[in-house]
């Protein structure tokens, strides 16, 4: 067999694995060679690992994740940055402009809330954040005084998260939470893919007075496996301007603002 045969048979492979990872979720080593019967077990975790390089999939202890499980959004940051760049923008100047001096905000992780930060001026108030993206944008504010709440590092959404995380934010309050938004249908309310980032959101609407949801309009009628709360537990809803007519109903109906 040649060279350039050998190759391609390793990339169908490899696309085989991170299919069949990708429909599962999570898959145990037994598992994928179970799906690959005439393939060594050497050879399977040699594509394990370039595969979680090229992240592609995760590797854990004795078999391999799905990439959207562990990010817990809609993609990986990098991507989802490039992604419908001038709705974010526009969205992340009307959420930026409802930050007022001397007040306490905790800005969520995502693509939009780094923009959002990269936006607010440079004035006293204090922010907290789980979104390393975020923090490095406060970072440049010399009267700000900004926070980053400990917690695991999630290499693909780079934020904090997990049961550290989760225990800081029970400790704080704010006047204003700026979430990250992945979904919103009318039959699950706000979710994402990862019950630990749902948990986290959950308790800074807890612990804020009024929370803000920042979404472009790409993010209605899509649904995700874990649930946030609904419609009505938010405040405020910052969108691009070109929200369908029935979610800008559900919103008056619920009594929430849409800017």
């Amino acid at each position: 067999m040649g060279k350039r045969a050998m190759t391609q048979e390793m990339l169908a492979r490899r696309d085989r694995i991170v299919a069949l990872v990708n429909q599962q979720g999570t898959v145990s080593f037994a598992q994928i060679k179970a799906a690959l019967p005439h393939v060594s077990e050497m050879t399977i975790r040699t594509d394990l690992k370039a595969l979680d390089q090229e992240r592609r999939i995760v590797r854990i202890h004795g078999g391999a994740r799905s990439v959207s499980f562990v990010v817990g959004t809609d993609d990986l940051l990098d991507l989802r940055a490039v992604r419908n760049v001038d709705e974010k923008k526009t969205v992340a100047a009307k959420a930026a402009a409802l930050v007022e001096p001397n007040t306490t905000l905790f800005i969520d992780s995502g693509s939009t809330t780094a923009l959002m930060a990269a936006e607010l001026p440079d004035e006293h108030f204090i922010a907290f954040t789980n979104s390393l993206a975020v923090a490095g944008e406060l970072a440049h504010r010399a009267h700000a005084e900004s926070f980053l709440i400990g917690g695991r590092i999630n290499r693909f959404s780079l934020c904090t998260d997990g049961v550290r995380a989760q225990q800081h934010v029970e400790s704080l309050a704010f006047d204003q939470f700026f979430m990250g938004v992945t979904s919103y249908s009318p039959e699950c309310g706000f979710s994402c893919g990862s019950d630990e980032e749902a948990l986290l959101k959950r308790l800074c609407i807890n612990r804020a007075e009024k929370t803000v949801a920042l979404m472009d309009s790409s993010k209605v009628d899509v649904r995700n496996t874990f649930g946030i709360c609904a419609l009505d537990q938010v405040d405020v809803v910052v969108s691009d301007g070109e929200l369908p007519q029935d979610f800008l109903d559900a919103c008056r109906d619920a009594g929430v603002q849409v800017l």
